[in-house]
């Protein structure tokens, strides 16, 4: 990483922050100021730009147990998670702001951003978790996180499947039949929401599953199919969302629905590289088999033990 990013601290994005604050409090002059919302898109952007930097800094740290220190896992304090939920806040609030930029919902978010900050400052000295329990709590964030995006994924094929039946059925008037499907409005909504639940599941999914192995392992190993295809998966997701953003209201239904049908196949993809590797396995090819030398050095001595026992009898 470049020097520069390495000087990145907490007061540069609480600062960005502050900044973006101040900008939206000038709402409350009652007039127009030229270029306020340009400006708080940019400080926005650099605060969320050097919370990520700063995050991923902390989480590929050397490890202290290397140095014959406590074995301390990476992202373990509450120091670290505090600061990352105040990163989801902000990663919402710019969103959220992009599509209703005229709305004053700063008023709401940016005070509960710089609070959670403020936290994490202030349980700096609680102790940090150690690996092992870094690593089972990363790992069950990792499997609800994707359990609840390949749910919502699958629904929404499904609503997409009905969407494109209801469609059909309405277009050859067949549509006030026994057999009857929710409107086209209900299925479009569900779309819209599973496509969201299912970014932002996946999304922290892939994140905790990161954390995951810089604690198990001390490396990601990218090269994995079901990392690839995990990210493929992410990938395609929060691209099908962009789009259903950007549609206009009169195409979008249909397209949502094709949307959504094809992340189900990106889904299967995904999966199929899972179900067909490692991943996901209580152990990786990736570990070294001797990833504790005091616990090796006990099970030779152990062995040469009992094979030595053995040769006297």
């Amino acid at each position: 990483m470049l020097p520069i990013l390495q000087q990145i601290s907490v007061t540069c994005f609480t600062a960005s922050y502050l900044v973006v604050l101040a900008i939206e409090l000038l709402r409350l002059v009652g007039r127009r100021l030229p270029g306020r919302g340009l400006a708080g898109l940019v400080m926005m952007t650099i605060g969320i730009f050097t919370h990520v930097v700063y995050l991923s800094l902390r989480a590929t740290m050397v490890d202290p147990g290397s140095a014959g220190g406590p074995d301390i896992g990476r992202l373990a304090t509450w120091t670290d998670w505090s600061l990352m939920v105040a990163l989801g806040l902000a990663i919402a609030y710019f969103i959220l702001y992009l599509r209703r930029p005229d709305t004053v919902i700063g008023f709401f978010f940016l005070p509960a951003i710089l609070a959670m900050i403020a936290l994490a400052m202030s349980v700096q000295h609680l102790p940090a978790f150690d690996r092992t329990e870094a690593t089972e709590f990363w790992r069950s964030v990792h499997a609800i996180s994707m359990m609840v995006g390949s749910a919502a994924v699958l629904f929404g094929f499904l609503a997409g499947a009905m969407y494109m039946v209801q469609s059909w059925r309405l277009k050859q008037k067949r549509a006030g039949s026994a057999l009857r499907l929710p409107t086209l409005e209900t299925l479009q909504n569900l779309n819209r929401r599973c496509l969201v639940v299912s970014t932002v599941a996946v999304g922290i999914g892939l994140v905790s599953g990161v954390v995951m192995n810089l604690n198990r392992l001390g490396e990601i190993p990218w090269t994995n199919r079901g990392i690839m295809l995990s990210g493929v998966l992410f990938v395609w997701l929060a691209s099908a969302t962009a789009v259903e953003f950007l549609y206009a209201p009169a195409s979008r239904g249909r397209k949502v629905a094709y949307l959504t049908l094809a992340s189900f196949g990106f889904l299967v993809l995904a999966m199929s590289g899972v179900l067909t590797t490692s991943h996901g396995g209580a152990a990786s090819e990736t570990e070294s088999p001797v990833a504790n030398p005091s616990q090796a050095s006990v099970e030779l001595h152990e062995t040469f033990s009992a094979t030595t026992q053995r040769g006297v009898a």
